[in-house]
């Protein structure tokens, strides 16, 4: 039986690489009980801001083989999605939205659950056993399973660093009930580093492994859906959706590769501000079919496009902002009217005020100038 699992786990490694992926590892179906405890503190600090969905789904998330009971091994895979030039160039480019790398090209989520159910269709005939696959939507810790399965280490920022890969590294997961050999856990290669928390625009980071999601701007540019509050706007630049900095950073992203999987890669260029406040919803979607983009929904990008916009100091954009106060939602209206204050100065905003029509914008709307 021993030397079956064995063979099996050499097909496993030979298989994961000819479907794309960097690395395979494998643990047991379970985590800690420290894992759960971390998790349910985070939700008790507040730090998951608007993601009910965490306390939800606690309980589940807690362990793996409350996802399927019959779990026996998880089966860890890797896939790199490196960028080919230094994203934190593009955040210096202010007439453009920048775009989290992950972003940039086709939803990972598709790509790579596509590649983990033929290996797993493959992995179950030839183990004659059952499997489930998992691709960051479930309940499931994939970043804790990851590094007890020895894929890389969780870092100060609280993501999967490997110290053969960096820090751009997606995350699938198939849960088998078939026992295989369990690799040893990777240990912390931080050390004393603390490039990542440094450079945080919002100092997201409240200790090191600890963040306050509320405070991060890839949650509040695509998971919060309120108004950005005001002492993040400035932070924010053009990041228009998502944040890369405490990844860019990471001092192991010198053994990183750009992404081997095509369908990743993006244009280094950014698209401009005022292509993008342009688009209505239809062009919206039209433009971001098969983009992680989609997920914030078109007023919320509108909402991020107008942070940038008033961060931009470009004044050309203002005939695309005074355009947006007419908006049906109150989260545009009151980010264009957040984003006129800081182009221009309080007598040239009643001027605009003026051209348009009384009740186009709303108390709270006009609240958002007087604060401004």
């Amino acid at each position: 039986m021993a030397a079956d699992a064995s063979r099996l786990r050499n097909w496993l490694n030979d298989a994961a690489m000819a479907n794309g992926f960097h690395s395979v590892h494998v643990t047991a179906a379970t985590l800690p009980e420290t894992t759960g405890t971390h998790l349910r503190q985070f939700i008790a600090q507040g730090f998951a801001g608007d993601m009910r969905w965490l306390a939800d789904t606690a309980a589940r998330r807690s362990q793996p083989r409350a996802m399927w009971t019959d779990a026996v091994s998880a089966i860890v895979l890797t896939m790199n999605y490196g960028p080919d030039h230094d994203p934190m160039d593009n955040i210096r480019q202010p007439d453009r939205g920048n775009i989290s790398v992950y972003a940039r090209g086709r939803d990972y989520h598709d790509v790579i659950k596509g590649k983990l159910k033929q290996l797993a269709g493959q992995f179950a005939a030839r183990a004659t056993a059952n499997v489930k696959v998992f691709v960051d939507t479930a309940p499931l810790m994939e970043k804790p399973l990851a590094a007890q399965a020895g894929a890389g280490w969780q870092g100060k920022h609280t993501n999967l660093v490997s110290r053969n890969a960096g820090s751009w590294l997606f995350i699938g997961t198939i849960l088998t009930d078939a026992a295989l050999p369990h690799d040893a856990a990777e240990t912390d290669h931080c050390g004393n580093c603390t490039s990542c928390l440094d450079i945080c625009p919002t100092q997201a980071f409240v200790a090191p492994y600890k963040l306050d999601a509320r405070r991060c701007i890839s949650y509040l540019t695509i998971e919060h859906k309120g108004q950005i509050p005001k002492e993040f706007r400035h932070a924010i630049g053009n990041r228009v959706f998502g944040c890369d900095d405490c990844l860019a950073v990471c001092p192991w992203n010198k053994f990183a590769a750009r992404a081997a999987e095509s369908k990743f890669l993006g244009p280094q260029s950014m698209p401009a501000l005022a292509d993008l406040l342009r688009l209505d919803d239809q062009e919206f979607r039209q433009k971001f079919a098969g983009s992680p983009v989609r997920r914030a929904g078109h007023a919320r990008f509108l909402r991020n496009l107008l942070v940038a916009a008033g961060n931009s100091g470009d004044i050309t954009l203002l005939p695309l902002i005074e355009m947006r106060l007419r908006h049906s939602d109150p989260l545009v209206r009151g980010m264009a009217v957040w984003a006129l204050a800081q182009l221009v100065d309080a007598e040239r905003y009643q001027i605009i005020r003026s051209e348009h029509a009384p009740g186009e914008t709303d108390d709270d709307v006009l609240a958002e100038w007087a604060e401004g």
